[in-house]
């Protein structure tokens, strides 16, 4: 096993308008199937499609921020489950009953990986021993390293930070940020001018991000990965030798993007891979509801309705976090590299 491979055992396994061109009529992966109705979830919770539209590649015609940047900040959420299972969304977490799967495999969303067409993640061997062997342990975690980073407080990371609870996208000049229940991510709008990132010995839970817009597309080089997060419950992880191509691709009628990444990462992989997950927006004419749309009324008489971002303050062990997180001895330690 490489040295790489190492770490990871020890550490990631532990641990409002756009384009002219228009949407196509579904992504690949979803080919054959209906569109069906999101099912609803009671007093909040998780809201679930089964099938989402492709999103194509275009001019920006929509309204601008004061620096020239395509105008998308808001609320926002995706759209066909957590983060239980990246390659099955709406299937049960690793050893798990808590929910039933939504119908059979067939009527549920695709796998998150939308290259290969197989919907799995290329591992190479050693790799995939460690995601299974992670899988096999997570609802019973007797060694720390089989506990879910995110349930010990830690950031989820790309790209899971999508899949946990509704998140926002402020814009300022020269950067968009991203502002996670789990923490945030900002982007250096630098990457079109030779953006410089970190030394290589500095690696970040969400790696270091620098970007540009292309039309309605924003795309961003992710290096220096700490290799620490993981991509759901299933174990699923890249090397702190991974980079990432995120292409977060906005709507015409400003109310989905699509975020496409790829991953390369030549210790764990055996090609480069993509992922896709579909996000849609949240307004002031949806009603909160705890998970998607996580917010409050902001405070301010007299003026237009307007929400504000709920701070989520993470508890460590604490019990919403399910599965192996919960009772188990040292799991609020982060086991340091």
């Amino acid at each position: 096993m490489t040295k790489s491979l190492l770490v990871v055992a020890a550490l990631a396994v532990a641990t409002p308008v756009v384009a002219q061109a228009p949407e196509q009529p579904a992504a690949a992966a979803n080919a054959g199937q209906q569109a069906r109705p999101a099912r609803q979830g009671q007093g909040g919770g998780i809201n679930r499609e089964r099938s989402f539209p492709a999103i194509a590649s275009g001019p920006w015609k929509g309204p601008r921020t004061a620096d020239g940047q395509p105008l998308v900040a808001g609320f926002y959420s995706n759209t066909i489950g957590n983060h239980s299972n990246f390659t099955d969304p709406q299937g049960r977490q690793p050893g798990g009953n808590e929910r039933a799967p939504l119908g059979p495999r067939s009527e549920r969303a695709p796998s998150r990986v939308s290259d290969p067409a197989d919907g799995e993640i290329p591992y190479l061997p050693a790799a995939r021993a460690l995601q299974q062997d992670f899988a096999k342990n997570f609802s019973d975690p007797v060694k720390p390293r089989y506990v879910e980073p995110l349930a010990r407080c830690a950031p989820a990371g790309v790209p899971k930070s999508y899949m946990w609870h509704g998140f926002e996208i402020r814009q300022y000049k020269g950067e968009v940020l991203f502002w996670f229940d789990s923490g945030w991510r900002l982007i250096h709008l630098d990457g079109d001018k030779g953006g410089k990132s970190l030394p290589e010995a500095i690696k970040l839970w969400n790696g270091d991000s620098h970007g540009h817009w292309e039309g309605n597309t924003l795309v961003v080089n992710v290096t220096n990965n700490n290799g620490k997060a993981l991509f759901g419950r299933q174990g699923d992880f890249m090397s702190e030798n991974a980079t990432v191509v995120e292409r977060y691709i906005f709507q015409p009628d400003g109310k989905r993007f699509n975020y496409v990444a790829t991953f390369t990462d030549p210790t764990v992989y055996a090609r480069p891979w993509t992922a896709t997950i579909p996000v849609r927006r949240f307004t002031a004419q949806d009603k909160p509801d705890g998970w998607h749309f996580d917010v409050h009324a902001a405070n301010a008489p007299a003026k237009p309705l307007a929400y504000e971002h709920d701070e989520r303050i993470c508890a460590e062990n604490n019990g919403g976090f399910g599965g192996g997180a919960v009772g188990v001895p040292g799991a609020g330690v982060l086991i340091a590299r």
